[in-house]
């Protein structure tokens, strides 16, 4: 792990990621927990998973939350239950992680992209409305490093268009915007639980939140073999189910979340005041009405590459999210896009950089990092 010298002398860690401050409140409660799973065998299907359900969505506003055993099931079943079929079009941004592309082509159906906006990087609702035609399904924004995109304006665009909106909420736990909370703005939304995400589990998870009962009847059929009933296979479906031991962490995890958000919150305003004006940083916004949650602390340079090595070299754990836009990456070749289709999405994936960042990161992490990257632009 990266170290550096505090001024007392002792070392100090400043990896990129650090979760073990989220873990050490739950800890012992969690180990009897597994230690109880255990003694019950109830490793499939047990009953913290529908406790987990019914708690988080309550949390989202929503009548249900369905548990699946990752974010790109959540969307793929998502997709499917609220009735995508073979060849529909689903409008997705040009800057996200590629499970926003890959969960449509599962689904059969065809991603048609639009480039960002430069302040959330979010779906352009204006490149959005361009590219639908009477094929278009859905909209899915992607609320990309805890930020919403513009719901408000995506809405209007999908209801000229006889579309619907579903989400794409794996990074936005608790985020809200114009008075519309991540998880609502649409037919249905998808989580993940990632162990990196802001409610985050200890291996691959996530859900579906939505109200539909219709909807909502599928998608537990799709994580399960399809079934109905036992043995009966409705559908073609996937093993997709939220594993026992991942709903305990959630549980666990769940009432936490609030309290940790708000610490991002605190962590960005600081690097904001401690960053302002350095170099050619263009530092990530809270647009107006928007609550953020701070997934990740991105920043934008022109020199992105040179900064994360001098970062490195001072002990510092940088990440990209994300290096290159899914358009220009071999396995969505099919869908004939090339360079300089997306200029801004183009940009940020050239540009960006995300700094350490997690709730727990100490002031004197945080500094480390600060002046690291003030002595990088004053020609460290």
């Amino acid at each position: 792990m990266a170290t550096v010298r505090s001024q007392a002398g002792r070392t100090v860690y400043v990896p990129f990621l650090d979760l073990g401050p989220t873990f050490a409140p739950i800890r012992a409660s969690l180990l009897a927990d597994i230690d109880e799973l255990i003694a019950s065998g109830s490793f499939v299907n047990g009953p913290q998973v529908e406790s987990f359900e019914r708690a988080f969505a309550e949390v989202c506003g929503r009548g249900a939350a369905i548990g699946m055993a990752s974010g790109l099931d959540a969307l793929r079943i998502a997709l499917l239950a609220c009735g995508l079929e073979e060849g529909d079009e689903v409008v997705v941004p040009a800057m996200t992680f590629a499970a926003s592309f890959e969960a449509v082509i599962q689904a059969g159906g065809r991603p048609v992209v639009a480039d960002v906006l430069d302040d959330d990087v979010g779906m352009d609702p204006a490149a959005a409305a361009a590219a639908m035609n009477d094929r278009t399904r859905f909209l899915m924004p992607v609320h990309l490093y805890g930020q919403m995109s513009d719901v408000a304006a995506l809405r209007e665009v999908a209801a000229r268009h006889g579309a619907e909106i579903l989400e794409d909420a794996c990074q936005a736990h608790g985020a809200v915007r114009d008075g519309i909370a991540a998880g609502t703005a649409g037919i249905a939304a998808a989580f993940s639980f990632y162990p990196t995400k802001n409610l985050g589990a200890m291996g691959d998870a996530g859900a579906v939140v939505m109200d539909d009962e219709a909807a909502l009847a599928k998608a537990r059929a799709l994580r399960e073999h399809g079934h109905t009933s036992r043995y009966h296979s409705e559908y073609v479906g996937y093993t997709a189910r939220l594993d026992t031991i991942q709903a305990l962490v959630l549980l666990r995890k769940l009432p936490l979340l609030e309290g940790w958000n708000e610490q991002r919150r605190q962590l960005a305003a600081w690097y904001d005041e401690a960053l302002t004006g350095v170099g050619d940083l263009k530092l990530p916004a809270a647009v107006d009405g928007s609550t953020h949650v701070w997934h990740v602390y991105a920043v934008r340079s022109s020199v992105r590459d040179a900064l994360g090595e001098f970062l490195a070299s001072r002990g510092i754990g940088t990440n990209r999210h994300y290096p290159e836009a899914p358009h220009l990456m071999p396995a969505f070749a099919g869908l004939g896009l090339g360079e300089g289709a997306f200029p801004v999405a183009e940009a940020v994936a050239r540009e960006t950089i995300s700094l350490p960042f997690f709730p727990g990161m100490t002031e004197q992490q945080q500094q480390a990092v600060v002046d690291a990257t003030r002595e990088f632009f004053a020609g460290g």
